[in-house]
């Protein structure tokens, strides 16, 4: 059944059981960030064959219930790609967070990536030219990196992982 037309741009995202409005339509600014870090994430992580970098729109299957779409997934095992998607918690998971849902991704979904066991979770913030990279310990976030500007850093998980950002500013 087709899904009806919406001119506010607006669908309804399935959230752990819960219906609740997002923005569908992509803003420039985050697509060319996403873009260009999935290009450098490709450069590390598939050239030297330590996993697949896969962009939205790809479900990642946490739970029977619980269906995410992060605008980047890394994959290091690659039997959890299937047809359906990624299934089970991927190794490193990156959101661009929009105006209107950075408060929704940094508290209620940075829950959910965490409770399956989802390793690496980085924000990227195209309008605050900022990068937050945080490992799970446990079932705490922890900051592992930050930088913003034209800064380039290395990843201290991942030997030669070189993040330029002043590559992925608009």
């Amino acid at each position: 059944m087709p899904r009806p037309a919406n001119p506010a741009g607006w669908q309804a995202l399935r959230v752990a059981g819960r219906s609740r409005p997002r923005d569908a339509r992509p803003v420039a600014r985050r697509q060319w960030s996403s873009k260009k870090l999935q290009r450098h994430r490709d450069d590390y992580f598939e050239v030297r064959g330590l996993g697949r970098v896969f962009n939205a729109p790809i479900d990642v299957i946490l739970s029977q219930h619980d269906v995410v779409q992060p605008d980047l997934v890394l994959v290091t095992n690659p039997g959890q790609i299937s047809a359906r998607g990624i299934e089970g918690p991927p190794q490193l998971m990156v959101d661009v967070p929009s105006p209107s849902t950075v408060t929704y991704d940094r508290a209620t979904k940075s829950q959910r990536y965490a409770a399956p066991g989802v390793r690496h979770l980085w924000f990227l913030d195209p309008a605050g030219r900022r990068l937050q990279c945080f490992r799970l310990d446990g079932h705490t976030w922890r900051l592992v990196l930050e930088a913003d500007g034209d800064q380039t850093v290395e990843h201290p998980d991942w030997h030669g992982l070189t993040i330029r950002l002043g590559d992925p500013w608009l």
